[in-house]
């Protein structure tokens, strides 16, 4: 339809509840005497699909205007938006904001950020050029979660895109559904049933769920194909040659989308850049300031000082601020960086030491050393998981927004089940800055395994707060052969204590992971002097 359409109009009243109403398809539009509201927008897709959408005009515009493009979040809608769309169309910008095929009324099935959904982007700008007074010099998009990997791969195929804020974004679709060959279980299974009762999925979305998550490994590289071409990462080059200025946000504690390969991604671009990295969970530190107050809206004034930085010309604080900027958990602390890896960092590398019969094992800076290079060997046994864990799923990541940590008494758990392995006290403490590391020789007993690794602040008395995990599956092991296996765990930061140890533990099952088996098996960590077993942490 044309902007001559009927206008709505509505009130502000409870943020949250005018957010559900939208999920609702009952949207309560900010109003303001700057700009006007049109939600009966219907714009056609190349293949006749049919996307809906609604926008904000500037009332006293000169000539031609900025122009911010809102794309949806998976299972939401148009309305998602309502409340920035109306404070930026304050500060004088064109706010559309489109639902994404297969979701809210939009016609279509579900792309998942595949070739017809960068079709559909290329073609909502068209419709906004040919239908507002829009400057095409000034264009932006931005979305969470799934809204923000279209804007990124969207943006790469389309030059007339000159800025994204891409909140809660991934870098590599294959590491979020599959990552070190871990089927991500909870998020996994969520999504798909989110996509099912919220909107009109492709059968393939399921198809592929299915086969990470039951590791169907001859027909796990059509899932790689699949994703590949959905994970921003891929892109990069193309976003280079554009020059896209791009914003991101993400939380540690994203286990959806964990923060890994959006920074490897952030490393290699070198277009004008920032990045956020707080505490939460998968789209929390940008929804919930605003819907129910908990948390600052650092996230959301970044996104519109990014935006009037590079489509209004302006300069504010973000102008010649370090890209990286990094709060420290559980610290009201931030630290800033020139770029991704952090060149400020220096790691540390300890070395493990077998546990003995009265003495749990350690974590030294000098080497394991054994006469003749003889081997020894810790076994534990992977039928139950531990109270080493990553906690309550989703809700534990939350909490942490509000800096409430997840922990467990290190000493308590048992041998049979998990290991671990302590540093000296550490008398000036930690600051942890970045992606730690383990290389591990491991001996499954079974033709399948799991190892889950965390890495804990350790009290006096015992207790940890979880710093960071990592994990690495094994769906097709030999039976009995001795392996390596290395893997990062999550970026992080944060500061442990004078005092205090850094604790690695490990155990075989974790809530958040589909585990390849349920049997009784046992794992061996083989210690030798030509076979270190290592963990490596970036420190300031």
């Amino acid at each position: 339809m044309t902007p001559q359409d009927t206008y709505a109009t509505g009130s502000g009243s409870i943020p949250i509840l005018d957010f559900a109403g939208g999920l609702l398809n009952l949207p309560n539009f900010p109003t303001s005497e700057n700009y006007t509201t049109n939600d009966d927008i219907v714009i056609s897709a190349f293949d006749g699909v049919e996307l809906t959408a609604n926008i904000f005009v500037p009332n006293n515009i000169q000539g031609s205007a900025p122009a911010v493009i809102f794309i949806n979040s998976w299972g939401l809608n148009e309305y998602e938006y309502l409340q920035q769309a109306g404070e930026l169309a304050d500060k004088g910008y064109i706010v559309l904001s489109y639902a994404t095929r297969g979701f809210g009324e939009s016609g279509g099935l579900i792309g998942t950020a595949g070739p017809k959904d960068m079709n559909d982007y290329s073609t909502v700008i068209d419709y906004l050029i040919a239908n507002y007074p829009v400057d095409e010099s000034a264009i932006a998009t931005a979305g969470i979660s799934y809204g923000s990997g279209i804007s990124l791969i969207g943006a790469a195929q389309d030059p007339r895109v000159k800025a994204v804020a891409a909140m809660s974004s991934w870098g590599d679709l294959v590491d979020a559904l599959y990552g070190n060959q871990s089927p991500r279980l909870v998020w996994g299974e969520l999504l798909t049933l989110a996509g099912s009762l919220t909107g009109n999925p492709d059968p393939s979305i399921a198809e592929n769920w299915d086969i990470v998550k039951n590791q169907k490994l001859d027909q796990i590289d059509q899932v790689v194909d699949w994703a590949s071409i959905r994970s921003p990462i891929n892109y990069v080059n193309q976003l280079n040659e554009n020059g896209t200025a791009i914003y991101m946000a993400k939380a540690y504690g994203d286990n959806l989308f964990q923060p890994n390969t959006l920074l490897d991604m952030f490393g290699q671009l070198t277009t004008p850049k920032y990045i956020d990295l707080l505490p939460g969970t998968h789209a929390t530190a940008e929804l919930l300031p605003s819907l129910v107050g908990l948390g600052d809206t650092l996230v959301w004034d970044n996104v519109y000082k990014w935006f009037d930085i590079h489509l209004k010309g302006e300069t504010n604080d973000l102008s010649n601020a370090k890209p990286i900027n990094m709060k420290v958990r559980f610290q009201d602390k931030f630290d800033q960086f020139d770029d991704y890896p952090l060149a400020e960092t220096t790691d540390v590398t300890y070395y493990l030491h077998p546990r003995s019969t009265f003495d749990n094992g350690d974590m030294e800076t000098s080497p394991y050393w054994s006469w003749f290079n003889t081997e020894k060997d810790n076994s534990i046994n992977g039928y139950f998981g531990t109270s080493f864990s990553t906690g309550i799923p989703i809700l534990s990541d939350l909490l942490e927004q509000v800096d409430i940590p997840v922990i467990t008494n290190i000493p308590a758990e048992s041998d049979f089940r998990a290991i671990y392995w302590n540093s000296d006290r550490l008398d000036n403490g930690m600051q942890i800055r970045g992606t730690p590391s383990v290389s591990l020789r491991v001996q499954p007993h079974y033709h399948k395994a799991q190892l889950v690794a965390y890495l804990y602040d350790m009290d006096a008395w015992g207790t940890g707060k979880l710093i960071t995990h990592g994990v690495v599956t094994l769906p097709d092991a030999d039976w009995g052969a001795k392996v390596r296996v290395d893997f990062d765990m999550i970026t992080t930061a944060y500061d442990i204590p004078p005092g205090n140890r850094v604790v690695l533990a490990i155990d075989t099952k974790d809530p958040y992971y589909k585990s390849p088996t349920s049997a009784d098996f046992y794992v061996d960590f083989q210690y030798k002097t030509s076979e270190q077993n290592i963990v490596t942490i970036p420190t300031l």
